[in-house]
């Protein structure tokens, strides 16, 4: 017996890249600058920014700067564009001031100097966040953006929170083996339609 198939569709099968890492994929390193932003901590202190550095060498890439500097809007737009204007920065991670307190001024530095955000970064931020801290995740204005080719992320000023920042998002971000895809194989295109 014949079977007419002529009205059957055919079911495509697409091959999509398992999350997690490809070991067949070289890693590549990035050049990371970390910044603390607090009235309050100096260089023996600012266990945030240690573990940032920490965590990122471990990973395999290279801390090119380390700063502190205050709660100073005026102060944190001027090392932000700095870092940014500089060929050698991949990537500024900070740490401090995403509260709600009249110090904290991260967000409003990040939107003065932000060319694209990437509001994803805040929102699976909060959701990490919420298993470990509950409700009180709400108060973080952690964000993330993208200017002059240059990723900034902001964390809050907790060890908990840069930890959380870094094994759960970052760590995986800035791994050009991560699949499906990666914020390192944007690098080169984030300069797209520049003059």
């Amino acid at each position: 017996m014949d079977v007419d198939t002529s009205g059957v569709w055919q079911l495509a099968v697409y091959t999509y890249a398992m999350p997690g890492i490809d070991e067949t994929r070289s890693f590549v390193p990035l050049n990371i600058a970390v910044l603390t932003i607090s009235d309050t901590r100096d260089e023996a202190n600012d266990v945030s920014g240690k573990l940032l550095c920490e965590r990122a060498e471990g990973a395999g890439h290279k801390i090119i700067d380390r700063k502190l500097v205050g709660d100073d809007l005026r102060g944190l737009v001027n090392c932000l564009r700095g870092w940014i204007a500089e060929a050698g920065v991949d990537v500024v991670i900070t740490t401090g001031g995403t509260g709600v307190t009249g110090r904290d001024v991260t967000p409003e530095a990040f939107a003065a100097v932000v060319e694209k955000e990437i509001p994803g970064f805040g929102e699976l931020f909060r959701l990490i966040s919420r298993d470990k801290i509950g409700t009180s995740t709400i108060q973080s204005r952690a964000t993330a953006g993208v200017a002059g080719g240059t990723f900034l992320f902001a964390l809050p000023g907790s060890p908990g929170a840069c930890r959380d920042g870094w094994d759960e998002i970052l760590c995986h971000q800035l791994d050009s083996r991560t699949r499906p895809c990666n914020f390192v194989e944007l690098l080169p295109r984030l300069r797209e339609g520049k003059a």
